[in-house]
């Protein structure tokens, strides 16, 4: 009797400690694993990514609907008497162009473009926080797509997940915000954005397949060598 009863206590023993030493180092492995396999850091890059190319997808179907809808349309939002004047002209840039920021000017005044091979440099255009992602041409992209009679495409403009530069008096390609610019001649428009994750720019280098001619920046737009190259 006495020797079932010391059986039977040894079975409802816990764990010893070697044993529960060993759970923990297994447990801890398997976590590492699975933070390594999930990589929680590139799987938000990877998220962002994802966000600001269907962002400049939905911008360029909007301007598609705009400039194929409107007789005559305004792509830098100046008065009727000097319509696109802020565009760059087939001549090249000259003073009083611009180039356009999701950057809140609350935020400070960008400066310092720096476009390669170009004598006269564009200047920043910005808009208050307030009217960021307003649509119908006092937005950061400075068409009023409230013009069409069908309404606007879309209800605001999107804005970079990010939307932050390192350095205002010096802005660079490695900056996530995004920029916008426009042909006078052409009528034609670009828009840019900076991609950070491995996976949209090493596995599969969207900035560099995407035709333009910047391999730092995300390409879009019915002309997508406005821009060209350089910081801004």
């Amino acid at each position: 009797m006495q020797s079932l009863f010391v059986k039977q206590e040894r079975q409802h023993e816990g764990f010893t400690l070697l044993e529960l030493l060993i759970v923990i180092a297994i447990i801890a492995i398997l976590s590492v694993m699975l933070i390594i396999v999930i990589n929680p850091v590139e799987t938000l890059r990877k998220s962002r990514d994802s966000q600001r190319i269907s962002d400049l997808n939905t911008l360029k179907t909007a301007m598609g609907v705009y400039t194929t809808t409107i007789s005559d349309p305004n792509l830098d939002g100046s008065p009727t008497s000097t319509i696109n004047s802020l565009c760059r002209s087939a001549s090249g840039w000259t003073t009083g162009n611009k180039i356009w920021y999701s950057l809140p000017s609350d935020t400070g005044s960008i400066t310092g473009i720096n476009l390669s091979g170009v004598t006269t440099q564009p200047t920043a255009a910005q808009v208050t926080l307030a009217n960021l992602a307003r649509v119908d041409g006092s937005g950061w992209i400075p068409v009023n797509f409230e013009a069409l009679t069908s309404g606007s495409p879309i209800s605001n403009l999107p804005v970079d997940p990010v939307n932050k530069l390192t350095t205002l008096t010096a802005p660079v390609n490695s900056d996530y915000v995004y920029r916008y610019a426009c042909n006078s001649t052409t009528l034609t428009y670009e828009v840019d954005a900076r991609l950070e994750s491995d996976e949209f720019t090493k596995v599969t280098n969207r900035m560099q397949s995407d035709g333009g001619d910047n391999d730092n920046l995300f390409e879009v737009g019915t002309n997508i060598r406005i821009l060209g190259q350089g910081s801004f």
